[in-house]
């Protein structure tokens, strides 16, 4: 959490001075009214939680302070003076940033040349590149980042030092207010402790933080006040300190989650071997020896970069196998691209379900048949009388089967990619961090259908980078190290446990047997 209020910051702002308020806010979208008469005050140098379900109503109000749409009704105060930004530019000039999901960068440009775009410093009719450089450099080494060079491409860059050029962008104009949608959705573990490391950076120099996300952790863990918002409405604003987490999560989806991970089915069983993989490898991963049985459940953990999501696309003839062995059933097959996968009935569950998961100008019917039309489309016209009961029990929040899935929030854009794929009637599913950037009560309904295709002998591969979800909801946990399956745990293991054996640190037992012989 941030400074205490009553004290001031490094640039003498005093902590807990309301800097931007939105006052009775409104706004709806073709006759729905997704916000009512919402309030909210941000302070200096704290960190401002603001949760709820996806199509709460989160993101709107995110854009309604950032210019991208206007209010209905009501006011936006910046420092006791209403403002009206019809466009983000004119938010930023006024000192209030927005770091959303989708970054708004020029991937063949410069870091510096990002971050003063269309405000280049100049000698003369020319741009002052030197100039742009060093400021680039006093912002970055502001935040505590020293491995950045401003003189680097952004498409160079990881996903997390992408966002720290966001943030470097907000703070070239002096950034107020800035507000974080979802801002470790891409991130992994220790680059989530940079960006904790940043964001005690900014409320130490007085910046007032709005930080939207799904993971509960992170909202204790820096949040000075917690807004909660259900259906377009104000639930509670006040003290962090003031709640817990069975109470935030009570206030969001309006019901007590006693676990966030159900138990398996009473008719689950674990039966043979589906699909295995036998010395496995390609120019991402090498080595791998698996095994996927009816009715699992088998979890995937590492680091960035470890190899778990080429794991799943080596499977998945995405980035096929060039070595070692696949069978399906008992039965050696070759996959080599992904339609021969579907055909064996395999699914994959990307990570990105708008860049790969979904065509968002299309309709919901449309996106969930995708799949068999492109690849079996003998079977369109049965699976088309199937998606309604599909997106039914799924609980899909929707107008209709032909509402484009763009205008979806992103807990029931998710719930059609399942879609998608459980009309193929697959035998294996392989999930691709399945519950990012969605609620937890959306959260519960994918952990829900996950038990349930267990219980109907559908093996799973569970890719993911949050550690509880990972031990919650696994038979057995693989854990990933330079592109290496570097251990097996059994379920219930420790968070430590996983974490050493992503890093390459975890002592396996015999060794550790062997070296107490040794010292005895």
């Amino acid at each position: 959490m941030s400074a205490v209020t009553g004290a001031t910051t490094s640039t003498g702002v005093a902590v807990g001075e309301v800097v931007l308020e939105a006052v009775d806010v409104s706004k709806s979208f073709f006759g729905v009214t997704v916000l009512h008469g919402m309030s909210i005050a941000l302070r200096a140098g704290t960190v401002h939680g603001l949760v709820g379900e996806n199509g709460a109503g989160k993101s709107t109000l995110m854009k309604i302070i950032a210019g991208v749409q206007g209010a209905d009704t009501g006011r936006i105060l910046l420092e006791g003076r209403e403002v009206h930004f019809h466009h983000p530019v004119q938010a930023m000039n006024a000192g209030v940033a927005t770091v959303f999901q989708e970054f708004n960068l020029l991937p063949d440009r410069t870091v510096a040349e990002n971050v003063f775009l269309g405000r280049e410093p100049r000698k003369g009719p020319f741009v002052d590149n030197r100039t742009m450089l060093a400021r680039t450099a006093e912002l970055l080494a502001g935040l505590g980042v020293d491995f950045i060079d401003p003189g680097a491409k952004v498409s160079s860059l990881s996903v997390a030092e992408q966002q720290v050029v966001e943030i470097t962008k907000a703070l070239s104009v002096d950034a107020k207010v800035i507000s974080m949608d979802e801002p470790t959705a891409a991130l992994a573990d220790h680059e989530v402790e940079l960006l904790y490391g940043i964001i005690r950076s900014l409320t130490a120099r007085g910046v007032a933080i709005l930080y939207v996300s799904h993971r509960l952790k992170e909202i204790f863990d820096l949040c000075d006040d917690i807004t909660v918002l259900k259906d377009g409405s104000l639930v509670s604003t006040g003290p962090a300190g003031d709640l817990n987490p069975d109470e935030l999560v009570r206030r969001m989806v309006g019901r007590s989650i006693s676990t966030f991970f159900p138990p398996a089915l009473p008719d689950t069983e674990v039966g043979a071997t589906r699909l295995q993989v036998t010395g496995g490898g390609n120019g991402y991963v090498t080595g791998i020896d698996l095994a996927l049985r009816a009715g699992e459940i088998v979890g995937v953990a590492g680091l960035q970069g470890s190899g778990r999501t080429e794991l799943a696309e080596a499977i998945f003839g995405a980035v096929p196998f060039t070595r070692g062995e696949l069978q399906l059933d008992g039965a050696v097959v070759r996959i080599d691209r992904p339609r021969t996968a579907v055909r064996r009935g395999i699914a994959l569950i990307t990570e990105d379900r708008k860049a790969q998961g979904l065509a968002l100008g299309q309709s919901v019917l449309d996106n969930a048949l995708l799949v068999i039309r492109g690849v079996l489309p003998s079977r369109t016209s049965a699976a088309r009388s199937e998606v309604p009961s599909i997106l039914e029990s799924l609980e899909v929040s929707s107008q209709g089967t032909g509402q484009e899935v763009q205008f979806l929030s992103g807990g029931n854009q998710q719930k059609v990619v399942l879609a998608k794929w459980l009309v193929t009637e697959p035998i294996v599913v392989l999930l691709d961090e399945p519950t990012r950037g969605i609620d937890v009560g959306a959260k519960v309904a994918v952990y829900d259908l996950m038990r349930e295709l267990a219980a109907r002998g559908v093996a799973i591969l569970m890719i993911s980078s949050e550690l509880p979800e990972v031990i919650g909801m696994s038979d057995r946990i693989l854990v990933m190290h330079d592109g290496r399956i570097a251990a097996e745990l059994p379920a219930g293991s420790s968070e430590e446990t996983v974490l050493a054996a992503a890093t390459g640190t975890l002592q396996q037992p015999d060794t550790a047997a062997s070296q107490q012989e040794e010292a005895s």
